[in-house]
C-alpha cells in the first residue's frame, strides 16, 4: 500500500533504505525517544528493515523519495502495551533535520484516515515518554486525548513514565480531525 499527502509519500520500507535509516537512527535524539537504542551500523538498520519495519501497516515517510522517518500502526502482540482487542497503537519518528515542519503529523493524519476509513479501526492508542513534549504535541494536533499515565521499561531496562493517549473514530471530540481529514481527502480528488 502506498499513501500520499500533499508533501509526502508513505510506502513500504525497502532494503535500499538501509543507509538512509542508519543516517537518522544513529542519532541519540531519535531512537531513545521512540523506545529503541541508536543504531550502530548500516547492517543493523538493514536488519530492522527486514524484521521490525516489514510488519503490516508500517511505512517509510518519504520526501522526494528519500526515507526520512517512519509511521505505523502496531497490532497486538507487536505493541508497546496491550490496549485491548479492538485497538491499535500508532508509532512514529522522523529525522531530526525534519523536526518542526509538521511532516510527522501530516504522515500520521493520512495513516489515521486510512485506519478509520479503510481498515475500519475504531480506536487508536499512542504513548510517549512524559518528557517528550514534541511527541505529545503531535498527538494533540492529531486529536488524541490524554488517557492515563503508565510505567514501562525502556530498551536498557530502565523504568520510564509514559503518557498514554487515545483517538476514537466516533468520539465527538475527534470529529475535528475526521472533518479535517475529509477535507484533505477531497482536496486530493
Amino acid at each position: 500500500m502506498i499513501l500520499k499527502t500533499e508533501r509526502l509519500v508513505l510506502r513500504p520500507w525497502n532494503e535500499s533504505d538501509a543507509e538512509c535509516l542508519y543516517h537518522f537512527a544513529k542519532n541519540p535524539n531519535i531512537g531513545p525517544n521512540a523506545g529503541w537504542p541508536p543504531h550502530k551500523s548500516v547492517d543493523e538498520s538493514l536488519e530492522i528493515i527486514k524484521t521490525v519495519f516489514s510488519k503490516k501497516e508500517t511505512y517509510a515517510i518519504t520526501l522526494e523519495d528519500k526515507a526520512i522517518g517512519c509511521v505505523g500502526l502496531l497490532f497486538y502482540p507487536n505493541t508497546n502495551h496491550y490496549w485491548g482487542d479492538d485497538g491499535v497503537e500508532l508509532g512514529y519518528w522522523i529525522g531530526e533535520e525534519y523536526w518542526g515542519q509538521g511532516l510527522v503529523a501530516e504522515a500520521a493524519k493520512e495513516l489515521i484516515r486510512y485506519a478509520f476509513e479503510d481498515l475500519k479501526i475504531k480506536k487508536i492508542h499512542a504513548s510517549c515518554r512524559h518528557e517528550n513534549h514534541q511527541s505529545k504535541r503531535v498527538l494533540e494536533k492529531l486529536g488524541f486525548k490524554y488517557y492515563c499515565d503508565m510505567k514501562n521499561t525502556d530498551y536498557s531496562g530502565k523504568e520510564i513514565l509514559e503518557r498514554a493517549m487515545l483517538l476514537k473514530k466516533n468520539d465527538k471530540e475527534s470529529n475535528n480531525i475526521k472533518n479535517m481529514l475529509k477535507r484533505q481527502k477531497n482536496k486530493k480528488m
